[in-house]
């Protein structure tokens, strides 16, 4: 693991056990640091809280007040921190269930969502149900039992559905007109590469082992993939048009799987 990484996960941590004390049951990283694929500069740091019990208002507050980047700096681009009550780690289900979420860092927009009730459907409320199937099978245990224990997956038929969701949440986001090197398109590619093996080969892998898996495939959309792979590393994005096409095709394949 990156060092800072490391060191800020620690501190993290510590700190949320000083807020919720015994209530603090576990504590887990997820996205690319526990996949093994962070990138300095480019990744955020995804951490989930487990709480025995639900959380109330105040501590909720002082729980973001003490992590926020202005309070603890995150040396990635920024903190997506939520917190879940074990009860609904443990249930499987699809819906976003938390307790608080905090989006927090020198590179993304400030963000306090104060129970899964109040995320709204606009901004995607298939995120959870995956990020905690991703726990379930590849999470990084920081504290308390070991992730795949403490989070369950869910139904594959749930499971597809989020994942249609989540393709169809980033097919609306507008794109340039034309076809030319389009900011976020490798990652909207690797996305759906990843969506593609998981309802396949029924295993979470990093955007870019998922993209060079799907290569290994033999799938026709091979050298889109490849660009996709390399703007990870500095090269120019793929064009708008041609990743919605793909991103549409992955959709529509998974979709024909309920």
């Amino acid at each position: 693991m990156d060092p800072e990484v490391k060191r800020y996960l620690a501190e993290l941590v510590a700190t949320a056990g000083d807020v919720l004390g015994d209530d603090l049951v576990g504590a887990y990283a997820a996205g690319s640091v526990a996949l093994g694929a962070y990138q300095p500069g480019r990744s955020d740091v995804d951490v989930a809280l487990l709480c025995a019990r639900a959380l109330a208002d105040g501590r909720k507050r002082e729980l973001v007040a003490r992590l926020r980047h202005e309070v603890l700096p995150c040396p990635a681009r920024g903190l997506e921190l939520v917190v879940y009550h074990r009860e609904v780690a443990r249930s499987g289900t699809p819906e976003p269930g938390f307790e608080v979420e905090l989006n927090t860092g020198a590179g993304m927009p400030s963000r306090v969502t104060w129970s899964g009730d109040e995320r709204p459907a606009s901004d995607g409320r298939f995120w959870y149900g995956l990020d905690r199937s991703i726990l379930h099978s590849r999470g990084l245990t920081l504290a308390g039992p070991p992730a795949g224990e403490a989070f369950a997956d869910m139904t594959p038929a749930d499971l597809r559905r989020l994942l249609v969701d989540a393709l169809t949440w980033w097919l609306a986001l507008p794109t340039p007109p034309g076809d030319e090197p389009a900011a976020g398109a490798e990652d909207a590619v690797l996305g759906a590469c990843r969506a593609l093996v998981r309802c396949r080969d029924g295993i979470w892998l990093p955007k870019v082992a998922a993209g060079r898996r799907v290569i290994g495939w033999g799938h026709p959309a091979s050298g889109l993939i490849e660009r996709a792979i390399a703007a990870r590393h500095g090269g120019p994005p793929p064009g708008g048009r041609t990743a919605r096409a793909f991103q549409q095709g992955a959709r529509d394949g998974i979709r024909a799987m309920l």
